[in-house]
């Protein structure tokens, strides 16, 4: 069966790279995103790696008017549909104690805009009763902590949104895969300087084809992160807000 894949936030380095292997696996791909220079580029890419369709088409998450053509064009292919999702982001925690507008576009992009446009997109699949969705989140929804509570907070409301999405399309043949990333060397983590079990896009995304073939649920990447987060996860409050993780 074809299978064309949305990709949202495609310039991102991380959709870059699973752009491309999408592609080369013989999958269409229409690439989603604001910085259609770049997306250009990328199409062309996957093109030449063998994608039978890579097409570029304006999407922002702040924008709602851009989501409808997004899933109009992407219902003019047969086959499955499927959606990689990797919209987000993530300034720094100071930059928002000092500016409080700054929760208003971090929760958008980083979680109401995609579970607005899955939801446009969701009664699609169902339809058709295959299809996959892609959702990053990210280690940092596990739990609040002092560094990046707010970008935490959206990315603990888009894993329990992916949670429940996921045992509603299940039930129609659609699966969810949910991956929650530690640190990835992109644009994203630039200038934080080394963080422990930090990653690269290449590797996250080698794990993430693995887990969509399996049919995971969820995917911690690197793997360490899911022995990480249940340690920190079982610290007492009392003592866990002592601490400066």
């Amino acid at each position: 069966m074809s299978e064309t894949w949305i990709i949202l936030g495609a310039t991102s380095t991380m959709a870059r790279v699973f752009a491309r292997k999408m592609a080369e696996r013989g999958d269409s791909v229409l690439l989603a995103g604001r910085k259609m220079d770049e997306l250009k580029a990328l199409a062309q890419d996957c093109n030449l790696r063998g994608a039978p369709m890579s097409e570029t088409i304006a999407f922002d998450a702040r924008k709602p008017e851009t989501f409808a053509p997004v899933i109009k064009r992407a219902v003019k292919e047969d086959g499955a549909i499927s959606a990689a999702v990797f919209v987000g982001s993530m300034p720094e925690q100071s930059k928002i104690d000092a500016d409080p507008s700054l929760v208003d576009g971090t929760v958008t992009d980083s979680f109401t805009g995609p579970a607005r446009f899955l939801q446009m997109l969701a009664p699609e699949m169902e339809v058709r009763e295959c299809g996959m969705v892609v959702g990053i989140s990210s280690v940092a929804g596990d739990r609040g902590r002092l560094g990046n509570y707010v970008y935490g907070a959206a990315k603990a409301g888009f894993s329990t949104y992916l949670s429940g999405l996921r045992n509603r399309l299940g039930r129609r043949g659609v699966h969810v895969l949910t991956v929650k990333p530690g640190p990835v060397d992109t644009a994203m983590t630039y200038g934080m300087g080394k963080m422990p079990f930090m990653t690269s896009a290449e590797a996250a995304m080698d794990d993430v084809v693995k887990a969509m073939n399996k049919k995971r649920n969820v995917l911690y990447t690197r793997g360490i992160w899911r022995i990480v987060m249940t340690v920190i996860k079982l610290v007492p409050e009392p003592i866990f807000k002592k601490t400066s993780i």
